[in-house]
């Protein structure tokens, strides 16, 4: 029987945050935790932090690999590269859901846990997409990761979904700041004329940490809810796989604005000319560094 070991010994702390499997049954002993469960390692590194991959990368192939390989079973969800100490709070109602046993940080612990099988990595059928063919056995969509969250945030008290009285349709204006990346400079001035035409606004700052931002991701959203996406120049591929794709699987109404060249605070950098404006297409992150901006 193949014996999978996360390393946390007190004795051995120069290998702590080590997974290493070994037949012998002579480091049975060596267990301080031991159990039938599945250990399927995931990782808080990279780009964790980032709303879009959080979910991209983390929990929508997480809730793959689980309904693939492990439908109704439980698993024991081990965490390594947890580069924010906040994140396993931040998400705690989604795994908590994914496992009931309590999550496992590598780097925290100092016990050895010894499991008799083990998935190591995740499956992923591509940027937020859940693709119910490759699911034939328990087929599963998109749609369906979006009931999972619902039902995540409702287990233990979540926050049900506020219903006001408000006479206006609403709207929530998600906004990004200038050094996370292009920004809407006028924001007061759109905000308005939104309002101006009926809409109640609420803003929402999504660099926060905040569990309520959390909450605030596309596949938290009403089937039928409109999203529209302001498009900056050059960026059409990554809009679309990001946030219009997504939106269409889970059933979302999708409209987009385009920004024209007039419009970005790049003429004023490039000119009106430039071919970084006229043509982005010929430019990517490697090719130029006018692409940057």
């Amino acid at each position: 029987l193949n014996r999978f070991r996360v390393v946390f010994s007190q004795s051995q702390l120069e290998q702590a945050g080590q997974i290493t499997c070994n037949r012998s049954h002579a480091y049975y002993d060596l267990c301080s935790v031991d159990g039938p469960a599945l250990l399927e390692p995931i990782t808080a590194g990279g780009y964790t932090g980032n709303f879009f991959h959080d979910f991209s990368d983390g929990f929508v192939p997480l809730f793959i690999t689980i309904n693939s390989l492990f439908y109704n079973q439980d698993v024991t969800l081990v965490i390594s590269d947890c580069n924010d100490p906040w994140w396993p709070q931040k998400y705690a109602e989604i795994l908590s859901q994914f496992s009931h046993y309590p999550i496992i940080d590598i780097k925290k612990e100092r016990i050895t846990h010894c499991f008799p099988s083990a998935i190591i990595g995740l499956i992923k059928h591509g940027p937020m997409i859940v693709d119910p063919t490759l699911l034939p056995h328990h087929p599963k969509s998109l749609n369906d990761f979006r009931v999972f969250l619902e039902n995540s945030y409702k287990k233990k008290g979540g926050d049900d979904v506020l219903i006001t009285s408000y006479n206006r349709p609403q709207l929530v204006f998600v906004i990004r700041k200038l050094d996370v990346g292009r920004a809407i400079l006028n924001k007061k001035e759109v905000v308005k004329a939104i309002e101006e035409v009926g809409f109640h606004v609420n803003v929402l700052d999504p660099t926060t940490t905040h569990t309520s931002l959390a909450k605030f991701t596309l596949a938290m959203q009403w089937p039928r809810a409109v999203l529209v996406q302001l498009v900056p120049i050059g960026v059409d591929l990554p809009s679309n796989i990001s946030f219009k794709g997504p939106a269409k699987n889970l059933g979302l109404e999708y409209m987009e604005y385009k920004v024209k060249t007039k419009e970005s605070s790049l003429v004023e950098i490039y000119g009106a000319n430039d071919l970084v404006l006229k043509n982005p297409d010929a430019y990517s992150i490697h090719e130029d560094p006018k692409f940057e901006a």
